[in-house]
C-alpha cells in the first residue's frame, strides 16, 4: 500500500515528516572508500525517510572476490560495518530506512553482523537481506573466474521493506535499484508487471503497461544519486564556478508519478544545478535506452529544470519493459603485472628512451614476458627550474602468467642497467615481484534462471518473481539534428572546454564520454561539429576503435562510446587511465575552431 516503505508514518528528523505524496531519498556512498562520515553527515544534517549507500563497482568485486579466497565468511564492504556503529541508533531515532549493496558477494553474512551490531549497541532494528545474485557455482563461466554476479532490480528491496525491515543489505544489484526497491514500496509501484507479488488482486491484464514511467523515472534519480557528490560538483567540469572543497551528498525528493528533485541538505557544500545533474545523466550511459532490470529508461525523455537554489526536477522521463536477460558481472584473475618507471631528465629525452628500451628490450629477449609496453609522458619542461619538471616518464608494463617472467627476470633486467645506461638513470621506485591483475567480463542469462530472493526480518524466504513483460532493445531511431549555426560566423582556435562540459568513465573494456553544452546555441555547434569522425581525431588513441555517437537533444549532450579503450577493464590497468575518469577532461582541452559568439 502507498505510504512509507514500512506503512507508517515516514519523517526523518523528529518532527520533520515528509511532505505528503513525496520520498526523501539520499545517498551516502558512491563507492568503497567514500567518505566515511557521511553516514553520519546525512542523517543529522536534515530530514530523510531512506538512506542508500552504493558500495559496488567492477573492481570492487574482484577485490571482494580475493577476500573471500582469504575467508570465507568475507567478502562485505566492512567500512559500512564501521559506518553503522553511529549510524544505527542515529537512523532508528529519526526513523530512516537504510538499504545497501555493501553485502557484495556475502550479503546473509552483513546481515548477520548489522544484527549482531544493533544487539551490541541497543537498537531494535528489523534486518533483511537479498540473495539470489551469485552465480559462481552455476559454473560454466571459463578459467579463473572468482566472481559471476547478476545485476538485480528493486523487487527484492521493496519486498524487504513491505515486510517492515529497517535495515536492507543486497548483494550485487544494479546501483538504481537501491532507489526503485523504496519506491515501488512507497508508492505501491508494480516491479513485475500484472499480478505483481505483493498486489495479487490486480488484474491479469497482459497490456497493462504496469508503472513503468514512474520507474523509469526513479531509475534516472537514482543514476544521479549514485555516485555521491558527483551529483553535487564533485568531479565536474565547471568546479572553478562553485565550492567544492566538501560537497555534501544528494538526495532526492521523489513523487507518486516518479518525478524527482534533486537537491542536498542546506548548509552543505557543492552545488546542485542543471549542469551537475546532466553530467552525472550522462555519466557511464550510452543511448537512448537505459536498460535494467526492473525498466528501460528513455533518457531521450528526460527533461531537467532548475527548480530553485540547489533544487533541479527531473520529469517526463517514459519507460519501457525491461529486457528479458540480465546482466552477469564476470571477474577472474588475468595474470600478473609488474610496472617500472624510468625517469629520463634534462636534455636527449628521446635518445635516452631509445637507450634504456632497447637496453631492456635485448635483456628480455631470452624470457619475453606475453605483454610488454612502453609509454613516454614528456612531463619535461625547457630551461626547468626545479629537476622534478626537468624530467619526463618512461612507463614499462608487461603481463604474463609467469611470476618468474613478469618479476625477476624484469626487475634484474632494470637493476643491471642502473650504471651503465643513460645519464641521470633512476626509476621512481624499487622494481618488485608481479603482481595479479584482474580481467572483467559481462555475460547474460535469462532473467528466469535467477533466484532472485528476499530473506525477510523474520528469516522467511520470499522468491521475487521476474517481469511478465520484457522486450528486445531495439535502436532508437536517431532524432532529428538542430538548425546549423550561420556558416559565416568567424571563428577562434580555443579550447573546446570553453563551451561545453563533459564526464566520463567506465564501463567493462569500453570507455564513455558525454558531452553537453551549456546554451542552445552552443547545443546547435555541438551536434553538428562533434562527430564519430572529429572525435577520433580530437582523441588519437581512438581513431583504430569504434566509436557510437548518441544523441540527446533534451539534454543538448552527445554521448560516445569508445569500444575496447580499456582494454579488459580497470583491473587489468591497460592504459594510463584505466577508468577513463579523465578521458573527458583531455577532451576539453582539445583545440578546435570555435565560433566566436560562442566564446
Amino acid at each position: 500500500m502507498p505510504g512509507s516503505p514500512t506503512g507508517s508514518p515516514p519523517g526523518s528528523a523528529p518532527g520533520v515528516p515528509s511532505p505528503p505524496g513525496v520520498l526523501r531519498i539520499g545517498n551516502a556512498s558512491g563507492f568503497y572508500g567514500d567518505r566515511f562520515d557521511a553516514l553520519r553527515e546525512m542523517l543529522t544534517g536534515g530530514p530523510l525517510d531512506v538512506l542508500t549507500g552504493d558500495y559496488l563497482a567492477e573492481l570492487t568485486m574482484l577485490i571482494l572476490g580475493r577476500d573471500r579466497l582469504k575467508n570465507p565468511d568475507a567478502g562485505y564492504a566492512k567500512t559500512f560495518l564501521r559506518q553503522l556503529e553511529e549510524g544505527l541508533g542515529l537512523a532508528h531515532e529519526r526513523g530512516v530506512k537504510i538499504v545497501t549493496n555493501a553485502g557484495g558477494l556475502n550479503p546473509a553474512g552483513l546481515a548477520a553482523a548489522v544484527r549482531a551490531l544493533a544487539e551490541r549497541v541497543g537498537v531494535p532494528v528489523r534486518v533483511a537481506h537479498v540473495e539470489g545474485d551469485d552465480l559462481l557455482a552455476r559454473g560454466g563461466w571459463g578459467d579463473g573466474v572468482l566472481t559471476a554476479n547478476a545485476y538485480l532490480g528493486g523487487a527484492g528491496i521493496a519486498a524487504c521493506l513491505r515486510a517492515g525491515a529497517d535495515v536492507v543489505v543486497t548483494g550485487r544489484v544494479t546501483d538504481a535499484a537501491l532507489v526503485t526497491g523504496p519506491a515501488a514500496a512507497h508508492f505501491g509501484w508494480d516491479l513485475t508487471g500484472p499480478e505483481g507479488p505483493d498486489d495479487p488482486d490486480r488484474p491479469d491484464d497482459p497490456d497493462r503497461p504496469g508503472d513503468l514511467d514512474a520507474l523509469a523515472g526513479a531509475v534516472v534519480a537514482g543514476h544521479v544519486l549514485e555516485c555521491g557528490t558527483q551529483a553535487t560538483g564533485g568531479n565536474y567540469s565547471f568546479f572553478t564556478r562553485h565550492d567544492i572543497r566538501r560537497p555534501g551528498f544528494p538526495l532526492a525528493e521523489i513523487h507518486a508519478d516518479g518525478s524527482a528533485v534533486i537537491t542536498k541538505h542546506d548548509g552543505t557544500g557543492g552545488v546542485v544545478d542543471v549542469g551537475t545533474v546532466t553530467a552525472q545523466l550522462l555519466y557511464e550511459t550510452g543511448g537512448a535506452r537505459y536498460a535494467g532490470p526492473d525498466v528501460t529508461a528513455r533518457l531521450d525523455t528526460v527533461r531537467l529544470d532548475q527548480d530553485g537554489p540547489d533544487r533541479v526536477r527531473i520529469c517526463g522521463v517514459r519507460g519501457e519493459p525491461p529486457p528479458p536477460d540480465l546482466k552477469v558481472g564476470l571477474n577472474r584473475l588475468g595474470g600478473l603485472r609488474n610496472e617500472i618507471v624510468f625517469v629520463l631528465t634534462g636534455l636527449d629525452i628521446d635518445a635516452k628512451a631509445r637507450l634504456v628500451r632497447g637496453q631492456v628490450e635485448d635483456a628480455l629477449a631470452g624470457r619475453r614476458p606475453a605483454e610488454v609496453r612502453w609509454e613516454l609522458a614528456r612531463t619535461d619542461r625547457p630551461d626547468a627550474d626545479t629537476e622534478e619538471t626537468a624530467s619526463a616518464l618512461l612507463r614499462l608494463v608487461v603481463r604474463d602468467s609467469d611470476p618468474e617472467v613478469v618479476g625477476r627476470a624484469v626487475s634484474g633486467a632494470a637493476v643491471e642497467l642502473a650504471l651503465g645506461s643513460y645519464p641521470g638513470f633512476h626509476v621512481t621506485a624499487p622494481p618488485g615481484k608481479g603482481v595479479p591483475y584482474g580481467v572483467f567480463e559481462a555475460a547474460y542469462v535469462d532473467a528466469s534462471e535467477v533466484a532472485h530472493t528476499a530473506v525477510l526480518p523474520d528469516g522467511r524466504r520470499v522468491a521475487v518473481p521476474t517481469p511478465l513483460r520484457t522486450t528486445a532493445l531495439d535502436p532508437v531511431p536517431a532524432p532529428p539534428l538542430p538548425a546549423r549555426l550561420p556558416a559565416d560566423l568567424p571563428t577562434r582556435r580555443a579550447p573546446l572546454g570553453l563551451v561545453v562540459g563533459a564526464r566520463s568513465g567506465d564501463k567493462g573494456g569500453d570507455a564513455n564520454v558525454g558531452v553537453w553544452a551549456r546554451s542552445e546555441d552552443g547545443w546547435r555547434w555541438l551536434a553538428h561539429e562533434l562527430t564519430t569522425d572529429s572525435f577520433r581525431e580530437l582523441i588519437p588513441e581512438c581513431r583504430e576503435l569504434t566509436v557510437v555517437r548518441h544523441l540527446l537533444p533534451r539534454l543538448r549532450a552527445v554521448n560516445f562510446t569508445v569500444e575496447g579503450l580499456l582494454g579488459e577493464g580497470v583491473a587489468a590497468q591497460a592504459r594510463f587511465d584505466p577508468q577513463a575518469k579523465a578521458l573527458g577532461e583531455w577532451l576539453r582541452a582539445r583545440h578546435a575552431d570555435i565560433p566566436e559568439v560562442l566564446l
